[in-house]
């Protein structure tokens, strides 16, 4: 904001304090600056606006809003009075004021340079393509440069990008923007490489290739210089979108002759070969093959030639490409997958990774080298594998502990690199029980023996053995699993924490030790653990789900409200920075960025994870707040929640998760497959349409609480009753449709692999009994609302129906809570034993409990009035029997039981404190432990007892506060 012209105007001498008050964030001390300011000077339009943006932000925004139109009315055309505006608008997300606003300017000064670029940039940010297309003309034509041109041309692109209608977009938008590029070029003023990225651009949006091709290989394409290899690259994108193979194959052997060790080239040569097989291509026999030069168009010719950059490599005496003993591989793959007999002339896949391993094996990208080929062994060969690299490792003499360590950090990454490839092959995963407590035992020495090559290292960098820590790690929980003996799991706790001292940044350490601490139920040691990952920007899309998964159903909702935030702040801001990205975008001319930013964002707002995390916040919100700071309908509409509006995008869902953020080594019929991705997405979005349905029906009978009653009335549709009733009416039927499609999942029992994607929270909401407990609840509001239309003379019916309702939903609440019974941490034989699972069923409680009490609040405001006009009534009749209808007994009845259920709940957590408080974990028997590891696995304890506290004393405080409100539920 700082940044402002340099005309000499008495007025920016004036406004200087109020813009340093606003940029130092002191935005009382502007306001009054401005204040005393527009006292002298009434007209000083900027003054107003500069205090409309400290309005804004000290949250009075309405105030500001009324001020800033005072203003914009006048249509100002002074800079500060349209920079102020624009900097406010962009504050309350309502940018398409800003073009407004320079529509105004733009009539008064219509030769403005500066306020067309301005007009052009607000249609930008809101997307008005059409709009933009004539401004960026408008603009040429007062100031007749390129860029200007070429805004409007990349509108017309967008047009056809943005068009519903495909054919309008191939045969109106592209074939216009082609012609005025087209017009340019025969007037030879095409000057920057921006704008021949456009015209390709455009090309291949109509499938113009051959076209496309001509302007690569022409003069235009000598501007295509800011990639290195742009045109070669295009040039083969080309080729095989034309399918020229015999083009392709030549220019991928040519540049690979430059650089052997270019990778993008060997899967293009290699492809182009066996197109060229398939169609039995043979070369012209005169001239030469193709416009590209020689193609090699037999297996032979491509095996000497990946064998002869081979031999380059060996002659070097310099270091070895990896690139040219890579394509050898690959090359065998493609011909073994093909069934090709001339797998045969390129030798031993054996011999080849002895090979590699012999060149490569010091640096730690070997291993994700050979993983992708360790299919080319038989399964007999996998030992005899691993003893044939053993061999090529130089290790030390043996020593006390009975291992031999390696004594520089290339024999200890050629020895990791062995670990890794035994536990990718499955040697690891064969081993009994004994065998696995050996190689752990194993795996921890060679990791405290590397520390010593680590010790300057600065706390920023990890240690050159933290692998052999993960592996461990690994290990215990391969025997966690396999055994169900839960001191693996403390033990590998203890070694991850222990790991994570010592190498501080290892973002692998946190991940894992955030996934078990989920699994054992505490959530607490989590927070500081993903807030020490420092998840960048997208990042909050693809691995949020790890910490808003856990936070809520294990009983941190402070917590859970933290972790939704962290999350939907960057969504939010996602919205304005792309906008941003676009205008930066068209400002310096990367055409090509645009349609990718604008990607991103539908990328982004079709996210599964935005959609989860608003819809868990909202539901938390009211979970925690609804009726006990706020009514239910305040808190609804303070949402903007709407029953009738679906906002989630269910066709269009992207499932953004990186499911492969774990390291993992192991063999490939152990790790996450496409049929676990397909269930995954398929469990979470049953579960999410759980979710947002139960929310919106809340929301539905908040408005139906907000209705004024109108017993018997045939006015019902008219006062909006009867549209209401119908959408509660629709969403009932479709929860009740999602539950049944649940529980078919939830039949199927899908397990997935342990880094894989966590299971939803279904299962378990369906077997405790929460989500049909919750959906009777929301039912029994349907029958509350027809006796409000039918009054309690005629209803006696659906009052028997509506008092057994309320007695099968105690029935069920006690079901749930007596599957909270049990103790969460338990000590027996000096042996920890954890029970999550009791944790997660009580938070299920608590959220029935809440829906089950807004229910009958609902039915208490129905019920007051019916039996306030039924004395009335009595009254006048003078009637003696005194006797109240049936549904208010049972009424009556509910409340008391619901006050009975949290008085239960809440003695059975006091019990669970007690118990988790009085438990010794002194006397924990740690056998085998060295006092170093005994320390930090009791550390790891303490944390999950802690957490477990803290999710009591949390859930506790809520069921205490809706003990009191449901006090106050009299009729």
């Amino acid at each position: 904001m700082a940044a402002r012209g340099h005309v000499q105007d008495p007025n920016d001498r004036r406004l200087r304090p109020i813009y340093d008050y606003l940029d130092n964030g002191n935005n009382k001390m502007a306001i009054q600056q401005a204040d005393k300011l527009l006292k002298k000077h009434k007209d000083l339009h900027c003054a107003k606006v500069l205090k409309a943006i400290g309005l804004q932000r000290t949250g009075k925004q309405d105030e500001a809003f009324t001020l800033a139109q005072e203003v914009a009315t006048l249509e100002p055309t002074d800079d500060n009075s349209l920079q102020a505006l624009t900097i406010l608008y962009r504050e309350m997300h309502r940018p398409e004021l800003v073009t407004k606003l320079y529509e105004a300017a733009v009539k008064k000064v219509p030769l403005s340079e500066e306020y067309h670029s301005h007009l052009f940039m607000a249609y930008a940010r809101v997307g008005e393509y059409k709009k933009m297309q004539q401004a960026g003309m408008a603009l040429y034509k007062i100031v007749p440069k390129n860029p200007y041109y070429f805004w409007s041309v990349m509108s017309l692109v967008m047009q056809a990008i943005s068009a519903q209608d495909e054919k309008l977009a191939q045969t109106m938008f592209l074939p216009l923007a082609e012609r005025m590029v087209e017009k340019m070029v025969k007037e030879e003023k095409i000057e920057a490489e921006a704008e021949v990225q456009l015209y390709f651009m455009i090309l291949e949006r109509l499938g113009k290739c051959v076209e496309a091709l001509e302007v690569v290989r022409g003069p235009l394409g000598e501007k295509l210089t800011s990639e290195l290899q742009s045109r070669e690259n295009k040039c083969m994108m080309l080729y095989q979108r034309l399918q020229r193979w015999p083009e392709c194959n030549a220019l991928a052997h040519k540049l690979l002759l430059k650089n052997p060790d270019d990778w993008q080239f060997y899967p293009c040569y290699f492809d182009s070969l066996f197109h060229l097989i398939d169609q039995s291509w043979s070369p012209p026999e005169e001239g030469q093959h193709c416009s590209e030069g020689s193609v090699h168009h037999t297996v032979s010719e491509v095996v000497r030639f990946v064998e002869e950059r081979i031999k380059g490599e060996d002659s070097k005496e310099s270091r070895s490409l990896r690139g040219p003993y890579l394509a050898r591989l690959e090359l065998m793959h493609r011909l073994r997958e093909r069934g090709c007999t001339e797998e045969n002339l390129l030798g031993e896949p054996l011999e080849l990774m002895v090979q590699f391993f012999g060149k490569f094996g010091d640096k730690p990208c070997c291993i994700t080298d050979l993983k992708i080929y360790l299919h080319l062994l038989s399964s007999e060969q996998h030992v005899q594998f691993i003893n044939r690299l053993s061999e090529a490792v130089p290790l030390a003499e043996q020593g006390e502990e009975g291992f031999a360590f390696p004594e520089d950090t290339k024999a200890l990454q050629r020895h990791l690199c062995v670990c890794q490839l035994s536990r990718a092959l499955g040697l690891h995963h064969s081993l009994d029980r004994d065998g696995k407590l050996w190689l752990i035992t194993e795996l921890k020495a060679h990791y405290r023996h590397g520390l010593k090559f680590g010790k300057n290292a600065l706390k920023t960098e990890l240690q050159f053995s933290d692998m052999y820590c993960l592996m461990a790690a690994h290990v215990y929980i391969d025997l966690w699993l396999e055994t169900g003996d839960e001191a693996m799991a403390w033990q590998c706790l203890g070694l991850l924490q222990e790991g994570l001292s010592r190498s501080p940044s290892n973002a692998q350490f946190k991940l894992l030790l955030l996934l078990l601490y989920c699994h054992v139920g505490a959530f607490e040691p989590v927070v500081d653990l993903y807030t020490s990952l420092d998840a960048k920007h997208v990042q909050h899309d693809t691995i949020g789900f790890l910490l808003t998964r856990y936070a809520e159903s294990l009983g941190q909702f402070a917590a859970a409200s933290q972790s939704c935030n962290f999350s939907l702040r960057f969504f939010h801001s996602n919205q304005k920075d792309t906008s941003e990205y676009i205008i930066q975008a068209y400002k310096y001319g990367a055409f090509e960025k645009i349609p990718e930013f604008i990607a991103l964002r539908n990328r982004l707002n079709q996210s599964l994870h935005f959609a989860q995390v608003r819809t868990e916040r909202m539901l938390l919100d009211l979970f925690l707040e609804a009726d006990i700071v706020l009514s239910l309908e305040e808190s609804v509409k303070g949402m903007s929640l709407s029953a009738e509006e679906d906002d989630i995008p269910w066709d269009n869902m992207r499932d953004n998760r990186d499911l492969t953020v774990f390291t993992c080594w192991d063999p490939k019929e152990r790790q996450l497959t496409d049929e676990h991705r397909h269930q995954s997405l398929e469990e979470e979005s049953v579960w999410l349409r759980i979710r947002s349905l139960t929310l919106r029906l809340l929301a539905s009978m908040a408005a139906l609480a907000h209705m004024p009653s109108q017993p018997n009335s045939g006015m019902s549709n008219e006062n909006g009753v009867g549209d209401k009733t119908s959408i509660l009416s629709s969403l009932l039927s479709q929860l009740n449709q999602t539950l049944q499609t649940a529980a078919q999942m939830a039949e199927k029992c899908i397990q997935y692999p342990f880094l894989g994607p966590p299971a939803t929270r279904m299962a378990q909401a369906l077997s405790s009994g929460s989500c049909q407990c919750q959906a009777a609840a929301l039912q029994l509001s349907m029958h509350l609302q027809e006796l409000e239309m039918a009054g309690l003379d005629e209803s006696s019916e659906l009052q028997t129906q509506i008092c057994n309702g309320f007695k099968s939903l105690v029935v069920q609440l006690q079901e749930i809570l007596n599957k909270c019974k049990g103790d969460l941490l338990d000590m027996k034989e000096g042996k920890l034993k954890t029970q999550p699972s009791l944790l997660e069923n009580l938070v299920f409680f608590v959220e029935t409990v809440c829906i089950v009490f807004w229910m009958a609040s609902y039915g208490a405001k129905i019920l007051r009035p019916l039996k306030t006009s039924l004395q009335k009534k009595k009254k006048k009749k003078k009637d003696a029997n005194t006797s109240l209808p049936v549904v208010v007994y049972g009424f009556q009845e509910l409340t008391g039981s619901l006050q009975d259920l949290l008085s239960q709940a809440l003695e059975h957590i006091k019990s669970l404190e007690t118990s988790l408080t009085a438990l010794k974990l002194a006397s924990l028997t740690l056998e085998g432990y060295t006092q170093e590891e005994a320390s930090f696995t009791k550390a790891a304890i303490d944390k999950v007892q802690s957490s477990y506290l803290r999710s009591l004393q949390e859930v506790g405080d809520l069921l205490r506060k809706r003990a009191e409100t449901i006090k106050n539920l009299k009729i």
